[in-house]
Formats: structure tokens, C-alpha cells, sequence
């Protein structure tokens, strides 16, 4: 694990507490960092790419003067995720907020695509996430309480194999939390935003032909969304008026109509 520290008598920021991103390399993940490094969050950033950490690191520590850990895991393997697990129960430098942000698609449907890919892929959002979580939850309670935002999707409303049944279960599992864990100062906020233009879809090889241009949101934006309504306590978060209303149609719309709309991608 290595951490770019300034000295403590040159150093000066006064910390807003530490956040933990995972998947904080690209996308939402790398503007979750700079969003709370610009508000005085000191990290723990984490992915897979050592390189790409230490980069985002440098970069982050040069620009906001906040302190960075690099923290290379791999969340798919129980290794991985009991390496983060560990970090957010230290008492030293604690972790006041933990952003589960990171995860993959699949291209194809469930019966086609490896099965293999279709377990690490539900490791990812949602057996790591879940570690995560417990361990940063009895941390969190015995300092006070914290905040949790979990990156799902608009996908979790709409019947759209593994990926919305994994998002479904994280919205719900959230909105639970929220409520049972706030009398120990911890609030749980599922995040769901629509197509957002990051590596996300590139990544997995998906067809973005079908969508229109007023169906993509920006990472900034849907960042500044989810870390409001977390501030603000609230166990659920979707950025954009449209997609409100898009999550509001398809609770009751049929769900033959909704799964062809939800083919179209995230």
C-alpha cells in the first residue's frame, strides 16, 4: 500500500475525513475522487492497475494538497476484498466515507455468456460491495457513524438480466440500511444514474448507436448529484429529471415494453 503524504507541518488542508472509492482509476470513480478531494476528503483509492493508481494519486495530491492511499485489490477475488475490508476497519487514518463504485458489464445475455464472467460479474457488484459494507459499517458505529454511497443504476427498476438484478438488489439493500443504521449516524445512499458517458460502455464492447443524445448524462454531474443527496441523507439518488421520470414509468409500465427499451444498454 503506498500513500503520497505531504508533512504534517507544510500540509495545508484541514481533512473533511477520509473517503474510499473503489474503481476510482476511470469514470465515476476517478470524478468521485476529484470531487471530494476539491471538497477537502483525504482517499484511499483503489482498482486493479497499480500504474493507473498512482497516478491518479500524484495528480490528486498536486492539485488539492490532500493526503492519497494507494490501495491495489483486485474485488472480484475474496483476497482482493478482504484487503479493503481490512483497510476500512483500521482505527488508524479511519475511513468516514466508502463509495462502492466499481464493476463491469457483459455484452451478451446470461445463457450465452460464460459462466465464469457471470459469477465474477456478480462478485463485483455485489458480494464485494457487501464486504464492504460490513466491514464499514461496524467501523463507522463505533466512531460515530459515516456515509456510504453505492453506484447502481437506472437499470435496477427495468427486467434486464444479472446486471439490473444486481443493481436491484444494492438499491434495495440501501434503501434498508439507510433506515436501520441511521440511529448510528450512518447514512446509505444508492446512486442510479442513466447512460453516463465514461469507459463503462467501450469497455464491455456495447452498441451506443441506439442511444439518443439526450439519454447521456456527464460524470460531474451525476457525482454532484449522488454526493448532495448523500449529504443530505437520502437512501436513493437519480441524477436528471428525465431519468426520474424514466424509473417512474417503468414501475408501471408493462414489462415486456421496458426489457426491449432496457436492451438499448446501462
Amino acid at each position: 500500500m503506498n500513500e503520497i503524504l505531504p508533512p504534517e507541518s507544510t500540509n495545508p488542508h484541514r481533512s473533511r475525513g477520509t473517503a474510499l472509492v473503489t474503481g476510482a482509476t476511470s469514470g465515476l470513480g476517478a470524478e468521485f475522487c476529484t470531487q471530494l478531494a476539491a471538497q477537502g476528503h483525504d482517499l484511499v483509492i483503489v482498482a486493479r492497475d497499480k500504474e493507473r493508481l498512482d497516478e491518479v494519486a500524484s495528480r490528486l495530491h498536486a492539485r488539492f494538497a490532500v493526503d492519497v492511499e494507494v490501495l491495489p485489490a483486485d474485488l472480484v477475488s475474496d483476497a482482493g476484498a478482504a484487503r479493503v475490508a481490512h483497510r476500512l476497519a483500521r482505527d488508524s487514518r479511519p475511513v468516514s466515507m466508502l463509495v462502492n463504485n466499481a464493476g463491469f458489464g457483459l455484452p451478451g445475455n446470461f445463457a450465452d455468456n460464460d459462466l465464469g464472467g457471470e459469477l465474477g460479474h456478480l462478485r463485483i457488484h455485489t458480494q464485494a460491495p457487501l464486504v464492504l459494507m460490513h466491514a464499514a459499517i461496524n467501523a463507522m458505529s463505533t466512531r460515530g457513524g459515516g456515509r456510504i454511497i453505492n453506484v447502481a443504476s437506472v437499470a435496477a427498476f427495468t427486467p434486464r438480466g444479472t446486471y439490473s438484478a444486481a443493481k436491484a438488489l444494492m438499491v434495495n439493500f440501501s434503501k434498508w440500511a439507510n433506515l436501520f443504521y441511521a440511529d448510528r449516524g450512518i447514512s446509505v445512499t444508492a446512486l442510479c444514474p442513466g447512460f453516463v458517458r465514461t469507459e463503462f460502455h467501450d469497455r464491455m464492447g456495447a452498441d451506443k448507436s441506439g442511444i439518443p443524445a439526450w439519454g447521456w448524462l456527464t460524470a460531474p454531474d451525476v457525482v454532484r448529484q449522488g454526493l448532495g443527496d448523500s449529504q443530505a441523507g437520502k437512501s436513493l439518488s437519480i441524477p436528471s429529471a428525465r431519468y426520474k421520470l424514466a424509473v417512474a414509468v417503468a414501475r408501471f409500465a408493462p414489462d415486456a415494453w421496458v426489457e426491449r427499451l432496457a436492451r438499448r444498454g446501462r
